[in-house]
């Protein structure tokens, strides 16, 4: 594996648009070195690619995926980035299960919703043959 990587590169192994990564650059999530007008990435700025879609996956906000990568560098042994990924992934782990209970009521509804509908519909064609 290579010490150093093209924005091309990144992108295509990580399966996102160059503009996706020049946005997290933007954001200060990324701080590639510059070699004229390229841009050289090295293997802590695509570990760090990789913590970016990961945290994006899992639904946390960029601003808390800066914060836990931004911790790292502590020099605690990264006992504050655990411990702030730990509180973090407990904020999200209990809006997932909101969301959880209000999309399971929301299929229960739609559920009663089809049954209703059904049955008259069933009541309506019953009634149209015996006409």
């Amino acid at each position: 594996m290579s010490d150093t990587f093209s924005i091309a590169e990144l992108a295509a192994e990580f399966g996102v648009t160059a503009r996706a990564i020049r946005f997290y650059e933007d954001k200060d999530l990324l701080a590639p070195q510059r070699q004229g007008m390229n841009r050289i990435y090295t293997r802590r700025d695509r570990a760090r690619l990789a913590l970016i879609l990961r945290g994006k996956r899992l639904g946390f906000r960029l601003s808390d995926i800066r914060d836990m990568l931004d911790l790292y560098d502590l020099g605690d042994g990264q006992v504050e980035q655990m411990q702030f990924t730990i509180d973090r992934s407990r904020d999200r782990i209990a809006e997932l299960e909101r969301q959880r209970q209000d999309v399971d009521q929301a299929i229960r509804e739609l559920k009663d919703i089809v049954r209703a509908i059904e049955r008259e519909l069933v009541a309506k064609r019953a009634a149209e043959q015996a006409a």
